[in-house]
This record gives structure tokens, sequence and C-alpha cells, in this order.
């Protein structure tokens, strides 16, 4: 038998044969040995000059007959090959499958090319952390941050690990809301990858939807029968070839997935061969016991990729969508008419909420679709602004669409329509309730649906409500997205009180009932729905339905009192996070009085700062609605120009929440913001709490969020917070937890004391923290703290590249440890405060012989504020013209006296500092 060193050799020389054109670029994960791949096979030492990939199929077979005599060896060589072929078969079907993009059509011809539309997502490093129970339309219209703050990661580089991350990534978990680009991914991936382009060190990619893996939660099968039962072309794999090929598995839909995925109490599967329920073999190869060599890919909505355990995910990416210039770039690709598509954008960029919403893919096609019919047919209809205004266009055009194209009538027949409109309605509130966004035929029966007129639903309502295609094992059945579902089964609710004759009345209490529901639905679920409910309301809108409505008009005082149930709501809510919807539906609702109140105020007219104001709840609301649907990129927060208290940062969260750097130094704080801080780390990467009464309590508090794996918080300032021992302590601790992504730390004019310090030093010597700046200025250290930062400074693993220690007392003996530390190739220091440290003559002459050593990086020092005395001020001075000392700049002012005897350009060579030890 041949080894298994030797399988991948002929491995690699089989990809070569296979695969002439691809791209040089490998995927970052690699089973293969190093061996080169350009190797001619060469089965025994004899004839060499015949080239096996010249050769077709048969004269393979018969040269390989000629040159073999051992049928074990031969049986092993021929199946070897033939794997190659089915290996390819496999890849080129897959190719053909992924080629044409869905883009909400629900019939199978007239498919776009995948690789003419596609728009490159803005897919970027996710976390694992907890659920966000908020709807995801509320995801992306809280994802303000600018991208530039992000690092993006390009689809084919989906396991490349991240940064500072030098582990081979294995399992990755890609999030993202529906709709926003996640199967396309998926599909680009295996697309590149079918033509050659990217991952050629790929063998086999196997995707297996969950959607269709439902379909088998009742039976018992081994993975190598699956696959068979998925990939016809592949029926004549043998169980060892999964071990010698290199195999990706990609799991597409997470959150459409109905088997139980007991991670936790499934047994462990190893064999291949072995039979066990689906539910079984995903848990063991998510785990990797089963075919622990393999690649998994992972993709979920944010709500259902907590299901996965983080201990067997690798990496965690997030699909964001498109970024703004990516929306242009989609609408240029998909309308041939540019002028037609600059009037479209400029109308897009004039709604913010239109705006925002563009981030999801599927939403620019539906925009697309409507506007690229009202603007260039030059309708005399209002061009909607609003969601529901939008939603309700692109119903109609769907259905004349349908009507024209396919039944050749130019008017609608409204009762048919009506029918399954109604009936599509009730399938999409009922299955909302559940938060089901695929149906298979059992939800369909349920909801009074002939299965075998399905093809007639999807007909009358085009693009709506589709069958798919392309799946092995049975039928499955989606809206095209999953505000689709929604506004139709808003307009299911609505359409079934305009029915009730008896009920007509009541149109307010019915509204009111539908507010307080989607207010008590803890994840939101409800909230886009109850938007456009309030938003078919509209007489407007209601127009527009025409003959779907049994009746429409004198609605008008039913708009007046739901928008005033609404204020009322929005008034008696004292966490602003919790109305942003209400507010929303305001919108729709055309009331926009409290927003234009607070929009006063930011505009200055009336205060300068809120905290000259008095606002109530309500005003509050509408403020962080302001702020979180600006048109400026919400990325730096400064609590003190808006409200320099305590209860602003509480009104404010929602907008520090998204945010990536919040200013929160002087606002009066106390141990409550830092108990609500710890809970809001997870996006924020700078944070300043200086000049707050923290002391240890507050930190303490703070720490548990610091510890928190899911905080990547790279800078924190704690300057003046009256922080001790036990403060520092409990943040020592919490960074050694989670050590790797906080860069710079300030915690000067507090008091660690000595054990304070040494916990800060053993810091330093972690190889996981990547600290390179940290402010220690008028701490209290001593001699006994200078030595134990010494220490720390000589370590193989400290990143600290400024320090400062300015206002200590570190004495002649920790001047002296701190400069012999200098002269170490470990110490990476390049920056060094020492201002008012009573440094004398005696020190600068131990720190001047020190900076004279090769080993030495530091450019810059800050001996300000002491007394170098002239000779010492020679000493340091001569260090700026000495070609072995890399120092580049020197403050002593201001005790530089006039009579020195420096050098005549002396002055010029050393700046002052004018803002004394803490920079």
């Amino acid at each position: 038998m041949t080894s298994r060193k030797s399988h991948y050799r002929e491995h690699d020389i089989m990809d070569k044969s296979l695969n002439k054109g691809e791209s040089p670029e490998p995927s970052c994960v690699s089973m293969k040995s190093d061996q080169s791949i350009d190797d001619v096979i060469n089965f025994s030492s004899g004839d060499s000059s015949t080239d096996l990939r010249k050769l077709n199929e048969k004269e393979e077979v018969e040269l390989l007959v000629q040159r073999k005599t051992n049928p074990t060896d031969l049986a092993s060589t021929l199946q070897t090959r033939f794997a190659r072929i089915y290996l390819q078969k496999h890849k080129s079907r897959l190719g053909e499958r992924f080629q044409r993009l869905n883009e909400g059509i629900s019939y199978q011809g007239n498919l776009t090319l995948l690789n003419e539309i596609y728009t490159e997502l803005f897919i970027t490093e996710g976390d694992s952390g907890e659920v966000n129970n908020e709807h995801e339309v509320r995801h992306i219209e809280m994802s303000r941050r600018p991208e530039m703050q992000e690092i993006p990661i390009k689809c084919n580089d989906i396991f490349k690990p991240s940064p500072g991350q030098y582990k081979p990534v294995k399992s990755v978990l890609t999030r993202g809301v529906a709709g926003i680009g996640k199967t396309v991914s998926v599909q680009k991936f295996i697309l590149d990858w079918a033509e050659g382009k990217a991952n050629q060190d790929v063998h086999l990619i196997v995707p297996l939807p969950f959607r269709e893996l439902n379909f088998m939660k009742e039976e018992n099968i081994s993975l190598i029968e699956l696959l068979h039962q998925f990939f016809s072309d592949i029926k004549e794999l043998r169980s060892t070839d999964l071990n010698d090929y290199k195999v990706m598995f990609i799991f597409d839909g997470l959150d459409e997935c109905r088997l139980p995925l007991n991670f936790r109490t499934n047994q462990t599967l190893s064999d291949v061969t072995h039979s066990a329920s689906v539910d079984v073999l995903l848990t063991s190869l998510i785990k990797g016991t089963l075919l622990p060599s393999a690649l998994i890919w992972i993709t979920s909505r944010p709500a259902a990729a907590n299901q996965i355990p983080s201990e067997w995910v690798d990496q965690v990416t997030e699909v964001r969508g498109f970024s703004d210039p990516q929306k242009e770039i989609y609408f240029r690709k998909k309308i041939n008419d540019q002028s037609l598509t600059n009037r479209i954008i400029t109308h897009i960029k004039s709604s913010r909420s239109l705006y925002i919403m563009c981030h999801i893919p599927v939403f620019c096609w539906i925009l697309a679709t409507v506007l690229e019919t009202m603007l260039g047919e030059a309708e005399s209809a209002e061009i909607p602004k609003t969601l529901t205004q939008m939603f309700t266009h692109f119903l109609i055009f769907q259905t004349k669409l349908k009507t024209q194209k396919y039944d050749g009538k130019n008017e609608v027949d409204i009762h048919k329509v009506r029918k399954y409109i109604f009936s599509l309605g009730k399938l999409a509130f009922e299955q909302l309730e559940k938060g089901n966004l695929i149906f298979y035929e059992e939800d369909l029966t349920q909801c009074g649906i002939d299965v075998r007129e399905v093809s007639v639903y999807s007909g009358v309502c085009t693009q709506i409500f589709r069958e798919e295609f392309g799946l092995c094992l049975g039928k499955v059945y989606s809206f095209v997205h999953l505000s689709i579902q929604e506004f139709l089964a808003a307009l299911y609710r609505f359409l079934s009180f305009d029915s009730d004759k008896k009920h007509k009345s009541e149109i307010t209490s019915f509204q009111k009932k539908e507010v307080d529901k989607a207010l008590q639905c803890e994840n939101g679920r409800m909230d886009l729905y109850l938007r456009f409910l309030l938003g078919l309301s509209l007489e407007s809108n209601q127009s527009l339905l025409r003959g779907l409505l049994t009746h429409t008009g004198n609605m008008s005082h039913s708009s007046l009192e739901i928008v005033e149930y609404i204020k009322e709501k929005i008034r008696e809510i004292d966490i602003p996070e919790k109305s942003i919807n209400l507010f929303h539906c305001l919108n729709e609702l055309n009331d926009h009085f409290l927003v234009q109140e607070v929009q006063t105020y930011l505009n200055g007219t009336r205060a300068s700062r809120l905290s000259d104001v008095s606002l109530s709840p309500a005003e509050w609301s509408a403020f962080v609605f302001v702020l979180l649907n600006s048109e400026e990129e919400l990325n730096e927060f400064e609590l003190s120009k808006y409200h320099q208290s305590e209860e602003g940062l509480l009104r404010l969260l929602p907008v520090v929440k998204v945010c990536r750097k919040a200013n929160l130094s002087g606002c009066y704080l106390t141990l409550k913001s830092c108990s609500i801080l710890a809970q809001t780390l997870r996006n924020l990467r700078e944070l300043n709490l200086s000049h707050n009464n923290l002391q240890d309590s507050g930190l303490k508090l703070l720490s548990v969020g610091l510890k928190n794996s899911h905080c990547k918080l790279r800078t924190l300032e704690l300057y003046n917070c009256r922080i001790g021992e036990e403060g520092f302590s409990a943040l020592g601790s919490a960074l050694r937890s989670n050590p790797s992504h906080m860069r710079e730390l300030d915690l000067s004019w507090n008091n660690p004391g000595v054990s304070g310090v040494i916990l800060l030093s053993d810091l330093l010597k972690d190889p996981h923290c990547n600290l390179e700046k940290l402010q220690l200025s008028d701490c209290s250290i001593g001699e006994e703290g200078f030595a134990v930062l010494a220490s720390a400074l000589r370590s193989n693993h400290s990143h600290l590249r400024e320090l400062n220690l300015s206002s200590n007392k570190p004495g002649d003996s920790g001047v002296k440890q701190l400069s012999d530390v200098l002269e170490y190739p470990q110490c990476k220091l390049e920056k060094l405060q020492l201002s008012n440290c009573s440094i004398g003559e005696e020190g600068c002459a131990v720190l001047a012989s020190a900076l004279r050593s090769n080993s030495s990086r530091l450019r810059e020092l800050d001996l300000s504020s002491n007394k170098p005395g002239d000779s010492g001020q020679k000493l340091l001075s001569d260090l700026l013209e000495n070609p072995q000392s890399k120092l580049e700049k020197l403050h002593l002012l201001p005790y530089l006296q006039e009579d020195t005897h420096a050098p005549a350009n002396y002055k010029t060579q050393i700046s002052s500092d004018e803002h004394g030890g803490h920079t």
C-alpha cells in the first residue's frame, strides 16, 4: 500500500495537471507537504520521459499496467488517478451550479451571471459575543462606524488568520443579518475555487446548506454515505480518500437549522464509515473528531450564531454588507443607464433611513427594482421615501410585472391577487411569530396553502415568494428577504382588520395592541412589522393599494390617535434605546415633531449644551434617535459636548455603544456608570475615564468588562481617578485574562503602591500582552517600583515602546536600574519620560552612558524639571551628535541656565516640554 506521505505527493501532482490555470495564491491552511508540485509522476526507476499528464484516460491505464507488476499497487494507483477525475467533475459541476446569481427571481430563466453583478462585500473580523436582542435592521442602523476603522477581509481569504493570530484557522463562523450577502459570499468563494482563481490547495468543497440537511434529521447515515447522497459525481470516492485530500465543508444558514446540534450530549464520532444521526455527524465534524483535517465554514444570522460553542470556532467574521462606495458600485452595475443611476443614488441619499438600509444588498436590489421603473418612466407618482412606501410600490410592481409579462394582460386581476397575497401574508405572519424564514411543505399546509398550487403563488408574486431550486432532497420555500416577509405579514394583518366590518371603528385599539405587543417582544422580532403596519394606516399608502383593500380613506383620525399613543409610550420608557423603533414608526406616520425639537438644540439656536436645558425622557430619546441617524459618522463620542453628567451618559448610552472612541473625562461618573460601561465595551476601542472619582470599587466593576474576551479595547485612560492598590489588582487581573488587545494605558495620578506596580510588571512580561504605551506619572513610585518595572522591560516578551514615569521618586538606584535595562537588546523602549523626578548629575551621567550603547533604541528622553547640572547637560546634549546614540529628542528645560557651557547650537537640539510630565 502507498504511504500517506506519497498520497499527498501524488495529489500535489494531480492538482497541477487538473488546474493549469490556477492562481499562485493558495488558501491559508494547507495539509500538503512542501514538495514541489512541478514534478512529473514517475512510477518506476526506468523510463521517465513519458508525461502521464499528456495522455488520455485509456492510455494512462495501459501505461500503468505496463509499468506495474504488483496488483495491489496497481489498484491503489488506479484508484488515486480516478479519484482525481471524480474530483475534477465535481469541481466543474459546482462551477456550473454557482456561476449564476438568483436575485430574488423565482424561476430559473434569465438568471444573472454572478461575476457580472458581484460587488465586493465589506467583511471584517467579528466576535462570538452574546446575542444582540434587537431587530436585525437595528443592527444595520447602528453599524455606523467608518469602514476605515475595521480591517477588511476578502471573501477568498476567509481562512487567513487575523493579525496577531498564528494558529492555523480550520473553522470559521461568519455572521450577518438576513440578506446581507452571506450566501452570495459562499457562492463567490466556491465559484472562484471552481474556476481556478483561488484556494487551489483545497481538493474538495462540500456545500451542505442547513435547509437541505433538515430533510435528513430523522436519518442515520455515515459521512461518506451523506456525501454520496448529495453529490453523485463523487460516489466512487472511498472513505480513505477523505483522509488523503484536503476537504472543506460549508454549512450555510445555521439560523435555518432545525436539528438540535447537541454539542454537549451527542456521542463523539471519529470514523467516516460509521452511521449516526445527521446531528451527530455535524457536531462531530465541527468539533474536529470526525475528519479532523477538514476545514469548516458556517454562516449564520447573529441571533443563531451562539448555537456553535466558541471553543469549536477558530475565527469569527462578520459580513457587513455594502460600504457607502460599494452601494454606488452596485447600482452602477445593476442599471445600465448611468444618468438614471445618478438620479436613483441622489434620491436614496436624500432619505437617511433608505440610505442606511442599503448596507443590505437585497434591499439595494429592491430599491433598484422600484426606482428604475418609477424614475425611468417619469411617472407622476410621488417617489417613495419611507420603507412602507418603498415596499408597497415593490409589491405593486411585482404583481403588475407578472400580469403584463407572463399573462399578456394589462390589467391586474385584483380578486386573484388579493387571494394569493392574503394567503402568503398569513404564512408570513404565522412563520414570523415562530421566527422562521424558510418553510417546508408542512408549513404551507398548516397555513392553508395547497403545495400543488405553489407555482401559482410564486407566479402571481414574482420575485416575492419563491421555491428554492437546485436542492437534492426536497422542496424549500421562502420569501426573497425577511423584510418582504415582514411587510406581507403587516399587510395581512391590515387586510384582515380591513375585511372585518364589525371592527373597522376600532382601528386605533388594534394598532395600540400591536404597539404593546412589539414592545414586549424581547428580541425585537416584530419591530419592522410594526413600522409597516402603522405606515399602512396612512391614507396615501392605502390609496396605492386600491382594490386590495375593501375600505380606504377616513382613517386620518386613527393616525393622529396612534401618533399620540406612541409619543406617550416614548415618555413612559426610561431607556432611550428601547424607544428608537417607535421614532421610526413616527417617521412612517410622517410625524417629525419631537425630532425637529431636538434638532433645534443640536443646531445651537436655543442652547450651547444640553446641560443648559431640561430635557424630558421623550426628548432624550429623540436626541439619541437624531444622533444615530445623522449623516455624520459616529466615530468619537465626547459626553462633555452634550451633557457633562452621569445622567447624560445613561441617556446617551445607545450612542456610546456604536462608537469606537468615548471621551467621558471629567463627567462626574460613579459606580453606576462603571457597572453599565462594563457591559458596553464590545465596540469601543478607546475609552477615556480620566478625572472621574471611580476609586477602587469603580475599577473593579469596570474590570469585569475588560476581562471579557469580547472586549477589544486598545486604549484606556484612567488619569486621576483615585485608584489604589485594590483597583490596580483588579485591573491587572482583568488584563492578564484578556491581554492581547490593549495597546495604551494611562494610570497617572493614582496610587498603585508596590503591589500595583508588580501586577503591571507581570502583565508586561506576559507573552500575550501587546501593551506599547504606559503612563504612570505622579503615582508615588519609588526605588522598589522602578526596579520591578526595569525587570519587566528586560523581558523578551515586553512590547513597551513608551513609558512615562514623570513626577515619581526613583532615587539613584531606580535610575541606575532603568539605565541598565536601556542597554538590553530585549528592551524595545523608544520614548522615556522622567520629568520632575529629582534626578541629579549622577543619574544623568548613568543615563547618558546607557544611551551611548549601540543596543539602546531610545529616541526621545524627557528629563525636564530635573537638576542635571552643567556636567549632566553636557553629557546628555553630546548624545544628540553621537553617531552610536539613537537619541533624537531631548527635553531638559526649564532648568537650563543662561550661562550654560553647552555648545552654541544646544538650544535648538534640546526642546522644552510645555505640558510637564503628562502627555
